[in-house]
């Protein structure tokens, strides 16, 4: 069996982070493993506190898995600390991680302009040249590249930007203000649009962090980068067609719309 190690904080409502990560990884056959980066409390409506591990902490989790279930994949969610993410990266070259999934999460979510440019700083410098697939929203290929994106030329713009820069596959998301849920990927200097409608539907929460976990799930087993991020785009598109209602505010997406078992 493949293994995939998700890097990423915890979320008690299971739709974001380590839990999200998880059951996209069981939903794909793959074994997941996983390093905690923070803690978190926050619901469909909110999040109230967060609580990071320690550099140390960190780097004994990635020890503990590395030594022992070394993984076929590595997916990266939230990790906001510049200190984790120096960690990490240290980590990460020292155990030769392959097929590295970004999902660059910690870009939007530090409250101060200072945090931010210091944890933007370190990802790039350090986690970024290390990573096989990018997969930026508009939002965040926006603060990566320092520029605004309004259509869908900005978008396969933005793409080859980090792709170039950081010599790696970048999916650029769109569903938020630009052409429907089309992304736009750049690998290899070639374009290739993944074009989709988007679904009517409130509940969201956790999509991005699923498509990067398909994404490393499939690059486990074996797809070419390409290949595997068709896989995940359709994998979400069919969680979000499952229209899963949960929870008073944006509810998670289905990550297991697909699951068949005797035991369900």
């Amino acid at each position: 069996m493949k293994t995939v190690l998700t890097v990423s904080d915890s979320d008690p409502i299971g739709g974001e982070g380590i839990q999200a990560d998880i059951k996209t990884f069981t939903a794909h056959g793959v074994y997941a493993t996983s390093v905690i980066t923070a803690m978190t409390v926050q619901n469909t409506a909110c999040v109230t506190d967060t609580v990071e591990v320690t550099p140390e902490f960190l780097i004994a989790q990635l020890d503990a898995v590395f030594t022992d279930i070394n993984p076929d994949a590595v997916k990266i969610g939230m990790i906001s600390s510049p200190m984790l993410i120096y960690n990490l990266s240290r980590k990460l070259k020292e155990y030769g991680a392959k097929n590295i999934v970004i999902d660059p999460v910690a870009v939007a979510l530090k409250d101060t302009e200072l945090n931010k440019k210091n944890t933007l700083r370190m990802l790039l410098r350090y986690l970024f040249p290390l990573a096989t697939v990018i997969t930026p929203n508009i939002d965040e290929a926006e603060i990566i590249t320092s520029k605004g994106i309004g259509i869908k030329y900005d978008m396969s713009t933005a793409a080859k930007l980090i792709g170039d820069k950081f010599d790696c596959a970048a999916l650029v998301k769109g569903g938020q203000t630009v052409a429907d849920a089309d992304d736009v990927l750049y690998f290899n200097g070639k374009f290739t649009w993944l074009d989709e409608k988007n679904i009517p539907t409130a509940n969201t929460r956790g999509l991005g962090t699923a498509f990067a976990s398909a994404i490393a799930a499939n690059l486990a087993k074996g797809y070419a980068v390409e290949e595997a991020i068709r896989r995940g785009k359709e994998y979400i598109t069919g969680t979000l067609t499952a229209k899963l209602d949960l929870g008073k505010g944006t509810g998670p997406i289905d990550h297991m719309f697909d699951l068949n078992s005797r035991f369900i």
